[in-house]
């Protein structure tokens, strides 16, 4: 068995493909990618805050402040537009960005004019930002005419913000930062996760069993005087490696990015955050992935003996992306919680206790269901990869 598996890793070793996809994702591409699409997301935003949005105003007499108040605002440029001018057809076709109309109720005082409705004609199906940044504009107008309302009642300070909010409902928010910001974000590391491992088992297990029945090296190891269920256990204790160095670099690249953040780059407080995650936190999110690994490689190799080419197993391996969204997605669905039933259901328990572990609120305890269960499961999946190799039909198909 050791030597099967000391023969594959040599050869995992010297397939850079292979080595990419175990260590350069996890640990360079993937942060990479998030921190790309972090990027890019804040530049659109500044372009859209900054871009110079075109506009005309129907029934601009009405209000002649919020008209001066649009001309003088950097970002802003007036078009002329005719009285029988279609609204929508025109932003649609791009001439304006916005279009506001004035009601005919429009007013300095709101003791005599009522709540004003404006309305604003706009495409808000690309990202603008009319909306924001006009509401700073009228907001101040708006500010300016309920000041003087509240003179004309002579009332004072704590009246006047009494009448703009009669109640307050004040929110007491008893979790902290961790707690907070891992509840948001700490369903979505174990997507990643278990992406990056189970693509870290799929190129060996894909070559170790079709691969070997293409290149016609698969008879000559049959020969050996090995037993089969050995030959079995030292592809799969390959496989399993594999992924666990992907879940291994996949962890450590999650704390070392921490740790850097930490030390003075950009993002304070994401490095707060994973500042406060301990490292026996990260230790038991890799230990927990071991089992989960074990059930990957059992399920790519029994798929990867099955498949005569290597393409065929590709294309059978494929579709088990999917399969591994799905227990994720469970994890984030409400009221799914780490807890009874959950605890014991493979790989959504892993995904519900890595969002425990990162929000600090794990309990401990349940450890023992999600080892026991996923640990379960490998062992089957196993057994079933043992009994598989065992068929003719299926290695000579």
């Amino acid at each position: 068995m050791w030597l099967v598996f000391l023969k594959e890793i040599k050869e995992l070793v010297r397939d850079k493909k292979t080595l990419f996809f175990m260590i350069a994702l996890p640990m360079i591409v993937f942060p990479l990618i998030i921190g790309g699409v972090a990027w890019f997301s804040g530049k659109a935003l500044q372009e859209a805050q900054t871009k110079t949005l075109s506009y005309s105003i129907v029934g601009a007499e009405r209000a002649p402040q919020i008209a001066e108040q649009l001309n003088t605002e950097n970002g802003f440029e007036a078009i002329t537009m005719s009285a029988d001018t279609d609204f929508k057809g025109w932003i649609k076709s791009e001439q304006a960005d916005f279009v506001i109309v004035i009601p005919e109720n429009y007013g300095e005082n709101p003791l005599q004019t009522g709540q004003i409705k404006i309305q604003v004609y706009l495409n808000d199906a690309n990202l603008n930002m009319v909306e924001s940044r006009l509401n700073k504009i009228v907001d101040d107008i708006a500010e300016q005419n309920q000041q003087r309302a509240f003179e004309a009642l002579e009332l004072n300070a704590s009246q006047q913000q009494a009448l703009i909010e009669p109640i307050v409902l004040e929110k007491v928010d008893i979790a902290d930062k961790r707690e907070s910001i891992g509840h948001k974000i700490g369903g979505f590391i174990p997507y990643f996760i278990f992406i990056l491992c189970l693509q870290g088992a799929m190129i060996p297990a894909t070559d170790l069993g079709a691969g070997e029945k293409e290149r016609g090296t698969l008879e000559t190891l049959l020969i050996s005087p090995i037993e089969r269920h050995k030959l079995v256990l030292g592809k799969f204790i390959t496989i399993g490696f594999a992924g666990v160095v992907s879940a291994l670099v996949t962890v450590a690249s999650m704390a070392i990015w921490g740790i850097v953040l930490s030390q003075g780059m950009a993002i304070e407080l994401v490095a707060e955050f994973m500042g406060s995650i301990s490292i026996i936190d990260f230790i038991l999110m890799f230990l927990m992935l071991v089992p989960v690994v074990a059930i990957f490689a059992a399920v790519l190799l029994s798929l990867s003996i099955y498949a005569r080419t290597f393409k065929e197993a590709q294309g059978y391996m494929t579709p088990l992306v999917m399969v591994v969204i799905v227990p994720v997605v469970l994890s984030m669905l409400p009221g799914v919680e780490l807890k009874g039933g959950w605890a014991w259901v493979p790989l959504t328990n892993v995904a519900l206790a890595i969002r425990e572990l990162i929000k600090g609120t794990m309990d401990y305890m349940q450890l023992v269901a999600i080892f026991g269960s996923t640990a379960i499961i490998a062992g089957i999946l196993l057994g079933f990869c043992v009994y598989w190799f065992n068929k003719e039909k299926v290695l000579f198909r």
